[in-house]
């Protein structure tokens, strides 16, 4: 008897799963924005936690079935605030854009401002303008003001800042949000440069770790809430390896705002089995996470470093080029990073295309922009170290710049991968890092 059409997509669709996996356990990723969870992490997010509802507060639920669920995000709220060293957390975000969301809802009215980083000086979309369809103008109707940017530190320019800030004032527009973080992000912001400044003025200051929530945990980076940021929020999967997910850290005057602005205001199951994902996630970071943030800086700084030494121009030279897991390197004299971004993972290597501070005035876009970014948290996670990194450049060189056909350098790059399977930092780790898991 012939399949049903039903069946043949049922079919393709684990096929397509299981090609995944295989393609994944065969490439050299360095997607900054992601990382490889723990087998512990996996177990947990596949278990029936999410088939559930725990809509509110642990202990105040409007279900009742939540008693094991109420322990386990006590827990996980527990490790998160343990972990970051503050006195309130909300783990139910399901997205660091959710995340944000909420610190907007809980202290930012629509048509209030916010200063933040633009696109090309490394923003991310979600503290964007509603021209461009970021959150915080579309959703939540914020009017965005961006920082001065010092394209040779590639970080906020703080004199800049504050004579902004004070012409803003003079003019009316005075942000009631000052956002720090963001999605390229090579060095520290100037949190405590700007802190009592902007307190002056009555801003709200929110630090955006999405991507730096791991080199924080393991004290790597800086520590917003030490330096004046009232609130941070983050996504829980980039160098912070959980599942994905959001989370929501400040202090306990905060809290009542943020408790509100989650539930009923932005979520109402809130995904519980990453939830528990989460708390596994945060149990790893507190005991592996100061050896795993200081492994990515060596790897980072390495990677940069060889890649400039055979050629390419890394953005942030005078700085040392990175003080994070991440690396951007301007391409343009040899294509553009869309081109370059599709060539490379034609030899298996996952990177993607970037915008650069000068791409917008020169004409480009983002699907043709100046750079490309490259992350070394989830190579990091699966064992690689400095030697390793000298090995990538050397591949990225032989395309980039040699222009060789990918296909010969891809069974390198496919040999490359064979020693490094499984997930490091971390307490289990019998399941290979990209194994395919079958239930049925």
């Amino acid at each position: 008897m012939a399949k049903s059409s039903n069946k043949e997509s049922y079919d393709k669709i684990f096929s397509k799963l299981k090609e995944h996996h295989k393609w994944f356990e065969n490439s050299i990723p360095l997607i900054a924005s992601e990382n490889i969870p723990s087998p512990a992490v996996r177990e947990a997010i596949i278990s029936d936690f999410g088939n559930r509802y725990a809509e509110g507060w642990p202990g105040e639920r409007v279900y009742a079935g939540c008693v094991y669920i109420d322990d386990v995000e006590f827990e996980c709220m527990n490790l998160a605030k343990k972990l970051y060293k503050a006195k309130f957390a909300d783990v139910r975000p399901i997205s660091g854009v959710v995340a944000n969301l909420a610190i907007y809802s809980a202290f930012t009215n629509p048509g209030d401002i916010m200063l933040a980083p633009s696109i090309p000086a490394g923003g991310h979309i979600s503290h964007g303008k509603k021209e461009h369809s970021g959150t915080a103008g579309l959703v939540h109707g914020l009017e965005i003001e961006f920082y001065p940017f010092n394209t040779e530190e590639m970080t906020i320019d703080v004199d800049k800042t504050k004579a902004k800030i004070k012409d803003l004032k003079k003019i009316g527009r005075l942000p009631k949000m000052a956002m720090f973080g963001g999605s390229l992000f090579l060095f520290p912001h100037p949190v405590k440069e700007l802190a009592d400044f902007l307190k002056n003025y009555d801003i709200h200051i929110n630090y955006d770790a999405a991507h730096v929530a791991g080199l924080i945990a393991g004290g790597k980076f800086q520590d917003p809430l030490r330096e004046g940021a009232d609130t941070m929020t983050m996504s829980t999967h980039k160098t912070l390896f959980g599942p994905q997910g959001g989370l929501v850290l400040g202090s306990k005057e905060n809290e009542e705002r943020i408790k509100k602005a989650m539930f009923p205001g932005l979520t109402s199951s809130h995904h519980i089995h990453h939830m528990a994902g989460k708390a596994i996630a945060f149990a790893e970071a507190l005991e592996f996470g100061k050896d795993y943030a200081s492994q990515i800086i060596k790897n980072a700084k390495t990677l940069a470093e060889v890649l400039s030494d055979i050629g390419f121009k890394v953005l942030g030279e005078s700085r040392g080029f990175t003080q994070s897991h991440q690396i951007a390197v301007n391409v343009f004299d040899y294509s553009d990073g869309g081109k370059v971004e599709s060539e490379l993972e034609k030899a298996n290597i996952i990177v993607n295309r970037q915008l650069i501070p000068g791409d917008i005035k020169a004409g480009r876009n983002y699907f043709h922009p100046g750079g490309i970014r490259l992350g070394v948290s989830e190579i990091t996670r699966i064992g690689m170290k400095q030697t390793e990194m000298k090995e990538i450049a050397s591949f990225i060189k032989e395309i980039v710049i040699e222009r060789k056909d990918p296909k010969k350098v891809l069974p390198r790059v496919k040999a490359f991968r064979k020693d490094f399977q499984k997930v490091q930092y971390c307490f289990d780790n019998k399941l290979g890092a990209y194994e395919y898991v079958k239930l049925r």
